[in-house]
């Protein structure tokens, strides 16, 4: 184990009321815990990827995505078969010049299966069917599409688009109750205490309102004309030099507190703190939290029952010097899985006064350990995750402008602190912020 790993024990064991040092038979489930807790992300990704289309007429081919947020709730434990599903589709999908579904038109479908756990060995399963898009000013259109993905979540989609859920074996808060069962009456007292403190089990499905799933087209989908997009696509002359300006002398990664290579730069956003929080809630982010017992507390309990903690506090990188000014991140019912970012406050101004941040954005995937490093592992596609972060924003109302740039010596792939490989195109996607007030 790290030595940051150590430190996290000892301070877990302290906040549970465990002392530090003494051999409890039931530290080895624990050690998961503290192993997935002491995460240091040492480095890890533009507008959505360009979709295949019939020809040049409004027509897509199938297999185009399309990215939508639940609008209803969603439980295995309380939703009923053919119960109606609703969703809003949250990227905008182009023939590659102009916008054939924009942001917000509307996906309706039902419950198609629904099966609930009744035993341990049981896994849940949820299927929804989607088949019908409605586009405003549109007549509305026939879909045929299925799941592919439901973002962030714990569960696995199956190739028809059932969701099947997870056993109650696979949750590390079962171990534990498990290796605490075994000390018998001593075990007692701590497994209630690890209830209250942890939780207990739970394998149902259960998303909120706010979900993200990727729904892939079965059959071609034609548009009859296409619709305005949500934001400017080209930022002003006068904006573009104060970037270039900045990014010429900008390093091209955050750094580790002993100056090892971290994350690389990917974003550019322009606007005051105030607008940056508020575009980050109305796209469905979280601030994470600064640790301190109730985040470690959370945190724990999160990654023991496979729960999401959509605060939870984020390992410090450095820019200019300085730790990170805001850190966000969104993660739905496991820890192991989350979008986050970090941004710093550059030295740069905007011509009419606008303060420019720059930020770092990777999707975590999963628990990567290596001897002597134990780390979120990311995916490597840095591009998706910069796209995500620009697409959440502009779904939130505040964007006005968006648009990809290069900086001199551009990234185009690398190495995380175990190993993994991460790449990226290189460029930085420039999100200008609506002024505050506007809509």
């Amino acid at each position: 184990m790290t030595n940051r790993a150590m430190t996290g024990s000892f301070e877990i064991c302290s906040l549970l009321g465990f002392r530090p040092g003494v051999q409890h038979k039931f530290l080895p489930a624990l050690a998961f815990m503290v192993f997935s807790f002491a995460h240091l992300t040492a480095t890890p990704g533009a507008p959505g990827p360009a979709f295949p289309i019939e020809d040049a007429s409004n027509t897509l081919a199938a297999g185009t995505p399309l990215y939508l947020r639940l609008e209803t709730p969603v439980s295995t434990k309380t939703s009923h078969l053919n119960q109606a599903v609703n969703a809003r589709v949250v990227r905008e999908v182009t023939n590659g010049q102009s916008v054939l579904v924009p942001i917000g038109a509307e996906v309706k479908g039902k419950i198609e299966k629904l099966i609930p756990t009744s035993e341990s060995t049981d896994r849940a399963r949820l299927l929804f069917h989607f088949d019908q898009l409605l586009i405003p000013g549109h007549a509305a259109l026939k879909l045929a599409a299925h799941l592919t993905e439901v973002e962030n979540a714990r569960e696995t989609v199956l190739e028809d688009g059932t969701i099947r859920g997870v056993l109650a074996s696979e949750l590390p808060v079962s171990h534990l109750g498990d290796a605490l069962d075994k000390l018998g009456a001593a075990g007692a007292d701590l497994k209630k205490m690890s209830d209250k403190n942890l939780g207990v089990a739970d394998t149902s499905i259960d998303y909120a309102a706010g979900a993200d799933l990727i729904l892939a087209l079965d059959k071609p989908l034609a548009v009859d004309s296409t619709s305005p997009a949500a934001a400017a696509s080209e930022i002003s002359p006068d904006l573009a030099d104060a970037i270039q300006k900045l990014l010429a002398d900008a390093p091209q990664r955050a750094e580790g507190k002993n100056k090892s290579p971290g994350d690389p730069l990917n974003l550019v956003l322009v606007g005051n703190a105030d607008q940056i929080r508020k575009a980050f809630q109305q796209a469905g982010w979280s601030e994470a939290a600064k640790k301190n017992r109730k985040s470690v507390l959370g945190t724990l309990r999160a990654v023991a029952s496979e729960g999401g903690y959509g605060e939870a506090p984020v390992s410090d990188l450095y820019l200019y010097d300085r730790a990170e000014d805001f850190a966000f991140e969104k993660i739905l019912n496991t820890f192991m899985k989350r979008h986050h970012l970090r941004l710093w406050r550059s030295p740069v101004t905007t011509p009419d006064g606008r303060e420019i941040w720059l930020g770092a954005a990777t999707h975590d995937i999963g628990l990567d350990v290596h001897p002597g490093v134990v780390s979120h592992a990311i995916d490597s596609d840095l591009d998706a995750e910069r796209a995500k972060v620009g697409a959440d924003l502009m779904a939130g109302g505040s964007v006005a402008t968006e648009q990809l740039v290069t900086r001199p010596n551009p990234l185009s792939e690398g190495k995380t602190a175990t190993g993994g490989t991460w790449k990226t195109s290189g460029q930085l996607l420039v999100i200008e912020l609506k002024p505050s007030g506007t809509s």
